[in-house]
């Protein structure tokens, strides 16, 4: 069985340093922004508002991917007021695959290159919804979106060579034990949880990163993921009262302001000493090892194949 088969794998000591990394401050890095273009989904709340404050005041040139036209406007005033960076917004809801086209599509048409990508965007269910393409909802906006902006583009960066994408990833991968239900991705033989869901999508992520990471090898183009900490956030508010109860009591009793987020983006995106690392996971800006399912490598090429499937790319 899957779960028997990770469960082996796990090692006391990656558990010891996951728990040390988590109490780590991020690495901070002086290196301006200044010229460069950030691309960045879910910028208008928590780790994706406090990164795009953080990279406008380090002189980036932004390009926001968010679904809320309004919360996107006041974000745009917000910037060119207090720091007067170029900010512009594509609008886009990462529920409908047409959209996420589309976006690309706007993308593939900037006349100047992409430095840094930031997939941030993220939902977390407790209960089974399935997007306009009748696909489970959160391994569609967490996996699925981030996977067809990245494969539709990576001609473009590969021409380009020097973008560094980043995925605003999760230990919550480790919750999905036995790995991606690659057979029941609409959840009908299996028990739906938010954590199993959520975990899933974020293993999905990690999995094809490692498929892109080979495709970028011979570039300079890098490609990692990164848990961005117990930080305050509006992810889950979509849920009923007692999960909201929950979390705040449980979760966000002991959760940090997201700039420790924006931080470690900064880093991963801006410092000399990630230049040519790729294809790794951070706990913020410490490398860490993911769990056994997330990095098995005779599952890259079946969820590979199978997002292309599900984004209708083959």
């Amino acid at each position: 069985m899957p779960l028997i088969r990770y469960l082996i794998h796990y090692r006391i000591r990656d558990m010891v340093e996951l728990i040390r990394n988590n109490n780590k401050e991020p690495q901070e890095c002086g290196s301006s922004l200044e010229g460069k273009t950030v691309v960045i989904s879910g910028a208008t709340s928590g780790i994706g508002l406090e990164t795009v404050r953080l990279f406008a005041e380090q002189g980036a040139d932004l390009i926001c991917l968010n679904r809320n036209p309004d919360k996107s406007r006041n974000l745009e005033k917000e910037c060119r007021e207090r720091f007067g960076c170029a900010i512009q917004t594509i609008l886009v809801d990462f529920g409908s695959l047409r959209q996420v086209r589309k976006c690309a599509d706007e993308l593939l048409k900037l006349e100047k290159p992409i430095d840094v990508f930031i997939h941030n965007s993220g939902v977390f269910n407790t209960r089974r919804i399935l997007s306009e393409d009748n696909i489970e909802l959160v391994f569609q906006v967490i996996h699925l979106g981030s996977f067809l902006l990245n494969f539709m583009l990576k001609e473009r960066l590969k021409a380009e060579n020097r973008a560094r994408i980043i995925y605003v990833n999760s230990e919550g991968h480790r919750f999905a034990l036995s790995g991606v239900h690659l057979n029941d991705l609409y959840w009908k033989r299996h028990i739906y949880t938010g954590l199993k869901s959520y975990g899933a999508a974020k293993t999905a992520q990690l999995l094809t990163m490692l498929k892109f990471d080979e495709y970028f090898s011979e570039s300079s183009v890098t490609i990692n993921a990164m848990h961005p900490g117990n930080v305050v956030s509006n992810m889950g508010n979509n849920n009923g009262r007692f999960y909201r109860l929950m979390r705040k009591k449980l979760v966000l009793s002991t959760a940090k302001e997201p700039i420790i987020s924006a931080k470690a983006l900064h880093y991963l995106a801006a410092s000399q000493e990630i230049d040519g690392i790729s294809g790794k996971f951070f706990n913020l800006t410490t490398e860490e090892q993911p769990a056994p399912h997330a990095r098995d490598y005779r599952l890259i090429e079946p969820v590979w194949q199978k997002s292309l499937e599900l984004c209708g790319l083959l």
